[in-house]
């Protein structure tokens, strides 16, 4: 068998050519669900593509999915057991309007931890990946987070939710930023957004998420030097580990972070 990152890696490249083939043929379904989130038949097909692989090659362990598991807790989960952590494609709207940052995120849980992550911007030609304890990577270049100290020459990325009825808080905080900081940049995925962290493309990302979306993009800043909490301490659950805790999502170089956690709070 190969290792957990070589078979990761090698399934995010094959679920990219497909998604690349899917926007090529331009021919795959949009619908919604809960009303305002875009779903397409892309998402459906990569979802069902990437957890039959894993099932395959690993029957016994288990797997969250933004699309076929996304109610999956780890209640009943022993330590000892894998959670893989799916989202297939991570910044649909993106997709579907033809912009290129666009995400496959396959991200590896053991005992509570984060211990493979791999995201692949096909439209980009990007493969990033880390495994715990041994650096990140980006098309098999070591990365490093941004050296960057100085709070107002920070460049900050975020994200919006697709329900608005909450806006204001976030808003609030996106003001405070960009009178503290240089500027803000919204990219439509977090875990490209993370990545962006992990190359020093942005000295910090915050955003509420999901957890299929942070599964494989901390892991992937962590190891470039980021540190990775929240602005808001999440309060304790026995349906996600706290690495997955997704509200609140804060990541930034070492400089920054309590810098810009103060700002966001």
């Amino acid at each position: 068998m190969p290792t957990y990152l070589e078979f990761t890696k090698t399934l995010a490249v094959s679920a990219g050519e497909k998604l690349l083939t899917e926007r090529a043929s331009a021919e795959f379904d949009r619908n919604y669900k809960q009303g305002d989130e875009l779903v397409t038949s892309a998402d459906l097909m990569l979802d069902a593509f990437i957890c039959n692989a894993i099932k395959e090659a690993y029957p016994a362990h288990h797997i969250l999915s933004e699309e076929s598991s996304p109610t999956f807790s780890f209640e009943n989960i022993a330590a000892e057991d894998y959670v893989w952590v799916i989202d297939p494609i991570d910044g649909t709207v993106n997709f579907a309007h033809g912009h290129k940052h666009v995400a496959i995120s396959i991200g590896l849980i053991h005992q509570g931890k984060r211990i493979v992550g791999v995201v692949n911007a096909p439209f980009l030609n990007e493969l990033y990946w880390a495994e715990k304890g041994k650096g990140a990577f980006l098309n098999n270049e070591a990365i490093s987070v941004s050296r960057e100290k100085n709070l107002k020459r920070a460049l900050v990325a975020t994200g919006f939710p697709y329900v608005k009825d909450q806006l204001d808080p976030i808003l609030d905080r996106v003001k405070n930023i960009l009178i503290h900081c240089q500027d803000i940049r919204r990219n439509g995925s977090a875990a490209l957004d993370l990545c962006a962290v992990a190359t020093g493309c942005v000295e910090a990302y915050f955003e509420s998420v999901k957890p299929w979306d942070l599964a494989a993009g901390a892991l992937i800043a962590e190891e470039a030097g980021a540190r990775v909490g929240h602005y808001i301490q999440p309060t304790s659950s026995k349906k996600l580990p706290y690495e997955l805790f997704s509200e609140h999502l804060l990541a930034a170089n070492s400089d920054l972070y309590q810098p810009i956690r103060d700002l966001l709070q």
